[in-house]
């Protein structure tokens, strides 16, 4: 189906897009970048041209070869050694948060005080952003979410888009100086790993540094946070799925973090534009044309999930594309947020097994992040 575009404040006016929702053929899409082409942008419109000059052309944006060029670099650094080795760090934040959790009092925002606090951590203690900069770059990733949002009218709109462009350049331009520090001093951290990382003669420039590193923080912190968040709420809204996965956590909680991430979608979607003539479900599309993939639909698709709108932690198979589809784009964090995810239920259960959450969670409202601003809790 196609669907026009209305003008957007601070971007250019899109020529619309088709909109692909079955698994199938978003599956499809994904697993051929020769057709279904992340160039320019996946962003639907696609920013101003000047964008990438001050942010950087992110990875999402690439295609092979530039695309298997950094994530060649990138996967040498963003090992499953360096994940293992983070669980006792992991262990240790969570436990720290429950502490204060406890010693606060028997309630509060279950994002502000431990989805938010735990995702920021553990994906600073990883890249290696000292904790004098740690504030700055919360904000700032929470304005980019905050930005993702409906926000009325025209001038609050620019108001946030001016806002949110200049945290992000301050953001890339922190990375950039640490990179150049940890060149002179390296240290057990993952821009260490990128900046002193020499794949065949190769090496990330300053500007792909401070893109990867932004991207990392952003979807680091935003997709495990709302994945902690919808888990509590899940949890407690189908407490006969909670009795279960207490019942035995180790064989359970695998299952149950693919079944939250199918069923909450952090992600929501991804744009495409068409690089050669190609027919989906009957439509004609041309070169240039533009597509958004729904990854939220397409993990309620019936003809693949039975009972899709059912919570189930011990669905399997559970072939949801909440974290994309096998392919070059496959998320690099994926393993990171269902460790940090295990962590903190893990933790949560066995200190607070009476942990709940209380009232009507608020919702961001946006059509690309499916996030939660508040969740209140009780224990």
């Amino acid at each position: 189906m196609y669907f026009g575009e209305p003008r957007v404040p601070g971007l250019r006016s899109g020529r619309g897009f088709y909109a692909i929702v079955r698994h199938k053929e978003v599956t499809e899409a994904l697993r051929n970048p020769e057709v279904f082409s992340s160039y320019p942008s996946v962003s639907i419109p696609p920013p101003p041209p000047w964008a990438k000059y001050i942010f950087g052309n992110s990875m999402v944006n690439l295609d092979d070869p530039q695309h298997g060029r950094l994530r060649r670099i990138i996967a040498r650094a963003f090992t499953p050694r360096m994940l293992n080795k983070m669980e006792e760090d992991v262990t240790a934040s969570a436990n720290r948060i429950i502490d204060r959790v406890i010693a606060h009092g028997p309630g509060g925002d279950f994002i502000s005080m431990v989805a938010n606090p735990l995702a920021a951590g553990v994906i600073c203690d990883m890249v290696g952003v000292p904790e004098k900069h740690r504030s700055l770059v919360i904000d700032r990733v929470h304005t980019w979410a905050d930005y993702t949002g409906v926000r009325p009218g025209f001038l609050s709109s620019v108001r946030l888009g001016v806002k949110n462009t200049r945290g992000m350049l301050g953001l890339r331009s922190m990375f950039v100086e640490l990179g150049k520090e940890r060149r002179r001093k390296p240290a057990d951290d993952l821009i260490s790993s990128l900046v002193n990382a020499n794949i065949d003669g190769e090496r990330l420039t300053n500007m792909e540094l401070g893109a990867f590193c932004t991207l990392l923080v952003t979807a680091g912190i935003n997709t495990a946070s709302n994945g902690m968040a919808h888990g509590l709420r899940l949890l407690t809204e189908h407490p006969e799925q909670r009795e279960l996965l207490l019942s035995d956590f180790a064989r359970h909680m695998p299952t149950a973090i693919e079944e939250i991430v199918r069923y909450v979608t952090p992600g929501m979607r991804t744009g495409r534009t068409i690089t050669r003539e190609h027919e989906v479900c009957g439509q004609r599309l041309l070169p240039g044309d533009k597509v958004v993939l729904y990854f939220l639909s397409a993990n309620r698709d019936e003809t693949v999930f039975a009972d899709p709108d059912t919570f189930d932690i011990t669905r399997d198979p559970n072939p949801h594309v909440g974290f994309g589809a096998p392919g070059i784009h496959f998320c690099l964090g994926a393993n990171l947020v269902r460790k940090e995810m295990t962590v903190i239920f893990r933790e949560l259960f066995d200190r607070l097994p009476g942990i709940r959450a209380v009232g009507e969670p608020r919702q961001l409202l946006s059509n690309f992040e499916n996030g939660l601003t508040e969740l209140r809790f009780e224990f």
